[in-house]
């Protein structure tokens, strides 16, 4: 990886895209897993991709007053992103992992079900958020949480992730604008 310009976007992003690994059936057999782990082992890239994705909301979505992220891989890339914005994170988690007062509902995924929760109050009504996600896949997870955020009286700006499987078609699910570094 030392030959890649990381100053250069488009390099950076063919750069990340090498250091995702394809898993064949994991976690179950006939599912094709994206792994983006090794971007992580890369600080450079880790730099990039937050870049990268922060100055897409800058540019698509200046009226961003929180990123919302996603349990469990968004969170490796939404913190670091709200940072950069100056603008708070807020956790979107699976079922008994947040404290407090919760609003839930159920998210049907390309291998599953999950119901995901928000804590009640981490939002005020009118605020525009943009929601921020490691992979779009069936586009289950991130439509639920859509539906969640416009449940606090806020709005969703836009939607990001690292990674669009678009053969899968979850950007139908969306109604709000959408954008992924990296389409495979």
């Amino acid at each position: 990886m030392a030959d890649i310009d990381w100053s250069d976007p488009e390099k950076s992003i063919e750069g990340i895209k090498k250091l995702i690994k394809a898993v064949p059936d994991f976690p179950k057999k006939g599912i094709l897993f994206r792994d983006i782990m090794g971007i992580f082992q890369v600080p450079q890239a880790v730099q990039a991709m937050v870049d990268i994705m922060s100055y897409h909301i800058q540019q698509k979505h200046p009226e961003c007053d929180a990123i919302v992220g996603l349990d469990a891989r968004g969170f490796l890339m939404a913190p670091m992103i709200a940072i950069k914005l100056n603008v708070p994170f807020i956790p979107v988690r699976k079922q008994g992992k947040l404290p407090g007062e919760c609003i839930s509902a159920e998210s049907v995924k390309e291998y599953g079900k999950d119901v995901l929760e928000m804590q009640k109050g981490c939002l005020k009504e009118g605020q525009k958020v943009v929601i921020v996600d490691d992979l779009l896949a069936t586009g289950g997870t991130m439509a639920t949480t859509c539906s969640l955020v416009r449940q606090f009286g806020c709005s969703v700006s836009g939607t990001i992730c690292l990674v669009e499987l678009a053969e899968l078609n979850g950007v139908k699910k969306l109604d709000a604008p959408f954008h992924a570094m990296i389409k495979y």
